[in-house]
């Protein structure tokens, strides 16, 4: 996971500080020597490592820390800060023309960065959104790359315009252009080209793309786990064409983490977005703040709010909490909360969200398939024994659990398991007296 690496050694040198009942300049001095190890070893930049470590040097030894109350929370507190401003303090988000205008994205990036199925993302929030989207192909070399795009575009629900690989990506984006204006899209994603190493060519199609339409934004797409040599390319890439900002891919297996602590530091560009996974909804807003929190095992409250509202349906969230209260809910409500569990990311990627608690877990393994088999048993099941388990006699247990390839005693300890958690909820209204309280609401996944 993202900068788990940093986030252990960070957290042990401030664990160390704050069972000091009182801290000295040296113990500073001695905890900076670490500090500064772990971010050299993130790979994070080392002219950034070298600034950041004077500057929180020279806020921590002054005599407010030190002689105050809890001098080591008031240095983790002053690095916690440090690193917000290393990372570019303010969220940075794309604004939107005037819906009579046509805002323009060209996203570039080198080859294996992930940028086709990046952009893809990127359109596929803003139509989640209600705007009205197009992505153009424009990488007419690699082979597949605009049947990629198409894919990517009909999951997600965009539409993709091509010309085939024979056409200028120049020429490409004019016709997408007027094709956008005759269909009042307002929001359109070109996906340039990539190239296994920054090249003239590459860049001159770009300066092309640029010169000859309105480009509103131009986004890089970096590899975070080549850790220096994406902050390198996105140099370059700013030298040569401008850049507004950077989308970091790949982030959630990068335990390191020093592309995004140094790219805004080296280059002055933004990072906008960030990819925590494979699947087209793993796309995330780049939020300095909740990610030095992260870092410093704070935990993201604020992030894990936003991944329930966007996985939960309100309407379905209402019903299913007054089934809870009647204690008559069925298998088709569980199938359906552990979807909602797949959606934000799973057990693993929640529990880190929680303050206090990742760190706690780093060495606990939590079986992410650990639902396979209850899906499996439920999914087995005919449509009257999700809706009513009570019907589950002796003969369809052997039925279910050779449909979905168990013992019967796999089908039991989940009807039993199921038939404590109802009567739990039972004996909870029971308590409650049928009525909802003032303020209260019920937990999510029970």
């Amino acid at each position: 996971m993202a900068f788990d690496s940093l986030s252990d050694k960070l957290q042990n040198v401030f664990k160390k500080l704050r069972s000091k009942g009182s801290i000295t300049e040296a113990d500073v001095k001695e905890a900076m020597k670490e500090v500064k190890r772990a971010l050299l070893e993130a790979d994070v930049n080392f002219k950034v490592v070298k600034q950041f470590i004077n500057t929180v040097s020279e806020r921590a030894v002054g005599e407010e820390v030190l002689k105050g109350l809890n001098p080591g929370q008031m240095v983790i507190k002053i690095v916690k800060e440090e690193l917000v401003s290393l990372m570019g303090s303010d969220t940075t988000e794309i604004k939107l023309l005037p819906s009579n205008e046509i805002t323009l994205i060209m996203m570039c990036g080198l080859q294996g960065a992930g940028k086709t199925t990046t952009v893809a993302k990127l359109a596929g929030q803003f139509k989640n959104r209600g705007k009205k989207c197009l992505l153009v192909a424009c990488d007419v070399y690699r082979p597949a790359a605009i049947k990629q795009l198409e894919i990517n575009g009909e999951k997600v629900g965009v539409p993709v315009f091509s010309m085939g690989d024979k056409a200028k990506p120049v020429d490409i984006v004019k016709a997408a252009l007027k094709h956008a204006e005759k269909n009042d899209i307002n929001l359109v994603f070109i996906d340039t080209a990539g190239r296994l190493h920054i090249d003239e060519d590459m860049m001159a199609e770009l300066k092309e793309i640029k010169d000859n339409t309105a480009v509103t934004y131009t986004l890089l797409t970096v590899d975070s786990m080549t850790g220096q040599d994406a902050v390198n390319v996105a140099t370059t890439f700013n030298n040569e064409i401008g850049i507004d900002g950077v989308i970091l891919t790949k982030l959630d297996g990068d335990t390191r983490g020093g592309a995004a602590l140094s790219i805004k530091a080296v280059t002055g560009k933004p990072i906008f977005y960030v990819g925590m996974g494979e699947k087209l909804t793993d796309l995330e807003q780049f939020y300095p703040e909740r990610m030095a929190s992260r870092i410093l095992g704070m935990g993201d409250v604020e992030s894990l709010i936003e991944k329930a509202q966007n996985a939960i349906d309100e309407e379905k969230a209402k019903e299913f909490e007054q089934k809870i209260r009647k204690a008559s809910f069925d298998f088709n409500d569980f199938l359906y909360q552990m979807d909602q569990m797949e959606k934000m990311g799973g057990m693993n990627d929640i529990l880190k969200m929680l303050p206090g608690v990742g760190n706690k877990l780093k060495d606990v393994e939590i079986d992410e398939n650990a639902m396979n088999m209850p899906k499996a048993i439920i999914y087995s099941m005919t449509p009257d024994e999700r809706s009513n388990p009570d019907i589950i006699n002796p003969s369809r247990k052997a039925r279910i659990a050779k449909g979905a390839g168990v013992d019967i005693s796999d089908v039991n300890k989940l009807l039993k398991q199921f038939e404590q958690s109802r009567k739990m909820m039972k004996q909870m209204s029971g308590m409650m007296g049928g009525k909802k309280r003032k303020g209260f609401k019920m937990p999510f996944g029970f």
